[in-house]
């Protein structure tokens, strides 16, 4: 199997509701030699596009709105010829920083094929309401972007967030994959299903 996921971190600024945080972004490239998945392009699309080299761009893919997950995808996108992708439920989110770019929308259970594999679309909404994650069966993979980060869901104190959604989300799509499947996060360290499954019930608990 050829596919492979591939890290650049990327830093910059998440801004919402009047505030702004300094924050670094895991941005994923997923694919092979020849072409690759951008997911996330976030902050510096110089660096990005190194990380990209010579390959075939399929598509410029955006877990979500928010800010910081989107800052280039349009640049990457014209770049590379290749379609920005979002969930259209995040529309206000995308256009408090593309007000005039477009986008071509992701719909739950869509399948995208990179390098030889396929990628399952899972709308998972709760950090934001078009929030969603990327099953990658083939490579036991999941990412999740602000979704799952290890040691619980992504944050849903702010403006378009849901506490609720996000945990029937988790449970009801992700929980219930195999538990050895590696998870790629938005920001930081990685985890697996597994190592994450059992705090399900102190996540409740705990709320946002």
């Amino acid at each position: 199997m050829s596919a492979r996921i591939d890290r650049v971190v990327t830093s910059g600024t998440f801004s919402l509701d009047g505030g702004t945080w300094a924050v670094d972004n895991n941005v994923w490239l997923i694919g092979d030699d020849r072409e690759v998945l951008v997911v996330d392009a976030a902050h510096d699309a110089d660096a990005i596009a190194d990380a990209v080299g010579g390959r075939h761009v399929v598509a410029v893919l955006c877990t979500h709105g928010h800010n910081d997950h989107v800052t280039v995808a349009p640049e990457l996108g014209d770049r590379f010829d290749a379609p920005v992708l979002l969930h259209p439920a995040d529309e206000p989110l995308w256009r408090m920083t593309h007000p005039e770019a477009g986008y071509r929308s992701l719909a739950d259970t869509a399948r995208i094929s990179v390098a030889g594999t396929e990628i399952e679309i899972l709308h998972t909404p709760g950090h934001s309401p078009g929030s969603v994650c990327l099953y990658l069966p083939e490579l036991h993979a999941l990412c999740t972007g602000d979704t799952l980060f290890a040691g619980g869901p992504g944050a849903t104190g702010r403006s378009y967030s849901d506490f609720g959604a996000i945990i029937d989300s988790i449970r009801d799509r992700l929980l219930t994959l195999p538990e050895e499947t590696t998870v790629y996060t938005g920001h930081g360290d990685g985890t697996t299903i597994g190592a994450e499954k059992p705090s399900l019930a102190d996540w409740i608990a705990r709320g946002h």
